[in-house]
C-alpha cells in the first residue's frame, strides 16, 4: 500500500509539471524535448529517474517483477511451526517471534505480522462477546511494600504418552509496582499454596498484607458479623511468616485485578506453544520469564518493576526467617505405606525399609525430591523428579540390614560331638497303604 501511494504521488507531480511546462512553452512544447533539469526542479525526482520516464514517454509502467513472489523467503522452513501456533489460538506476534527464535528463525517481527494477517483463517473462532457490565468501581493503590496479590490459574498439559492432565499455576504480584512470581504445581492443595507463597516471599519479600479471593485453603466461612473464619493451618501460617490477609469480592477485578490479569498474561504469553520435559524444566523457564518481565517497562504501572521494587518497595518489606516452623511448611508430612512408599504430588517414591518411623517429611527442590525423617534431622533418600506415574524405588529399598557378627580372636581348641537323631517308631508302617502290597503276599 505504501509503494502504491508513492507511485501515484510521483505520477501526479510529473503530470502537473508537464502541464505547467506546456502552458509556458505554448505550441513550441514537445514531449521528447523536455528539459530534465527543469523537470527535476519541479518534481523533485532524480535525473536518472526522469531519464527513464522520458524514454517511455513519461508513462509509468509497472515493474517487471511486480506480483512475483520469491520461492524461498526468510520464513521458509518455519511456516509449519507458525501455522501450528495459529491453530492453537496463538495470535500474539511477539510470542510467535519468540517461539520461532528458539527454532533458529533469523528474521524480524514485521514478516511475522504480515504472515499472521494473511493467515487469520487458521485461528480458531473467538468466544461470543457478552454485553459489557460497565464500570463497577475504581481501582485503588497502596503504598510501596504494603500489599501483594496472589491467585491460582489452571492449564491442561498434553503428556508425551498422549494423555492429558491438569496443572496448577501459582502467581503472586506486588500491588504497587507489578513485580511478579510464577510457579507450577501438579495441584492446588493447601501445602502447595504454602510452598508457593514461601518461594514468592523469598524472591519478593514479605509484605504487610496479602490480597486473595475466598480460597478453601484460606477461609472456611464468615461469622454472624461477617468476619472471616480462617482455616486453622492458614492462620498458623500467617502468624509464623508475619503478614495479614485481606479477602476480596468475587468477580470484582478492581481489588485484585492485577493478579487476575497476570494469570491471563501467563496463559497467553508464557504458556502459548510452550513445551517442556518435567516440572523442573517448566519452573526454570517460568523464573526466567518472570525475570524478563520484571526487567522491562510496564505501561500500566509506568515503571520497570525491578527498579521500583528494589528502590521503594524493598524498604518496607521484611525478609523471611529461616526457622524450623517454616521448614515444616516446605517439607509436608507423609505417611509411609505398607510396601515402603510415600505419595507426593500424585507419584510414589520409595523409602528405605530399615527406617523404623511411620512418617517422613518430603520436599521437592529443583530436579530432586528429598525425603527426611519426621524430625528433619536425617536425610533418608533422594529421587529425581519427573511427571512419570511409575513407582520410584530407592537403592536397596527392601534389603534386610546386615546384623553385626562376632568372630573368634584366638584359636578354637574346644571340641564337641553331635550324635545322630533317634529313628522314628515304625510300628504303624503297615498301615501305610500308599506303598501298595508286597508281591510275596
Amino acid at each position: 500500500m505504501k509503494d502504491t501511494n508513492h507511485t501515484q504521488s510521483e505520477e501526479r507531480r510529473v503530470a502537473e509539471a508537464l502541464e505547467a511546462m506546456r502552458k509556458d512553452a505554448g505550441d513550441a512544447f514537445k514531449l521528447e524535448a523536455v528539459n530534465l533539469a527543469e523537470m527535476e526542479r519541479r518534481t523533485g525526482l532524480s535525473r536518472s529517474r526522469l531519464r527513464r520516464l522520458k524514454k517511455n514517454g513519461f508513462e509509468f509502467k509497472p515493474h517487471a517483477n511486480k506480483g512475483r513472489k520469491a520461492k524461498k523467503t526468510v520464513l521458509s522452513g518455519f511456516t509449519g511451526a507458525l501455522d501450528d501456533l495459529l491453530r492453537k489460538g496463538v495470535s500474539n506476534s511477539s510470542v510467535i517471534l519468540e517461539r520461532l527464535k528458539e527454532l533458529g528463525y533469523p528474521g524480524g517481527l514485521t514478516v511475522v505480522k504480515e504472515y499472521i494477517a494473511r493467515h487469520k483463517n487458521l485461528l480458531p473462532p473467538k468466544r461470543q462477546v457478552v454485553a459489557p457490565q460497565g464500570n463497577r468501581g475504581r481501582r485503588y493503590e497502596t503504598p510501596p511494600g504494603d500489599s501483594f496479590q496472589m491467585d491460582w490459574g489452571f492449564t491442561n498439559v498434553v503428556a508425551s504418552t498422549g494423555g492429558t492432565f491438569q496443572c496448577a499455576c501459582f502467581v503472586m504480584t506486588c500491588h504497587h509496582c507489578g513485580a511478579c512470581y510464577v510457579e507450577f504445581f501438579p495441584n492446588a492443595k493447601q501445602e502447595n499454596l504454602f510452598i508457593g507463597m514461601i518461594h514468592g516471599f523469598e524472591r519478593l519479600g514479605v509484605p504487610a498484607h496479602v490480597l486473595t479471593d475466598n480460597m478453601k485453603s484460606v477461609v472456611l466461612h464468615r461469622d454472624l458479623e461477617g468476619q472471616p473464619v480462617w482455616h486453622s493451618d492458614y492462620d498458623a501460617f500467617m502468624h509464623t511468616v508475619g503478614f495479614q490477609t485481606k479477602l476480596c469480592k468475587p468477580r470484582h477485578p478492581f481489588t485484585k485485578g492485577k493478579v487476575e490479569r497476570l494469570v491471563r498474561f501467563v496463559k497467553e504469553n508464557f504458556l502459548a506453544g510452550r513445551t517442556f520435559y518435567n516440572v523442573t524444566d517448566l519452573n526454570r523457564a517460568a523464573l526466567e520469564w518472570c525475570d524478563k518481565q520484571n526487567g522491562i517497562f510496564h505501561r500500566g504501572s509506568a515503571c520497570v518493576p525491578n527498579e521500583v521494587h528494589g528502590s521503594e518497595c524493598a524498604q518496607h518489606l521484611h525478609l523471611l526467617d529461616d526457622s524450623r516452623e517454616l521448614q515444616g511448611y516446605l517439607c509436608p508430612l507423609r505417611k509411609i505405606s505398607f510396601d515402603g512408599f510415600v505419595n507426593y504430588e500424585g507419584r510414589r517414591f520409595g523409602v528405605p525399609y530399615q527406617y523404623t518411623g511411620s512418617f517422613v517429611r518430603v520436599m521437592r527442590k529443583d530436579a530432586w525430591l528429598y525425603i527426611y525423617s519426621e524430625d528433619l534431622l536425617q536425610l533418608l533418600v533422594s529421587h529425581e523428579v519427573t511427571w512419570s506415574k511409575c513407582d520410584r524405588f530407592c537403592k536397596d529399598q527392601y534389603a534386610v540390614p546386615q546384623q553385626p557378627e562376632e568372630f573368634p580372636t584366638a584359636p578354637v581348641k574346644t571340641q564337641a560331638t553331635m550324635l545322630p537323631e533317634d529313628e522314628l517308631d515304625r510300628s504303624f508302617e503297615k498301615f501305610n497303604f500308599s506303598k501298595g502290597a508286597d508281591s510275596d503276599d
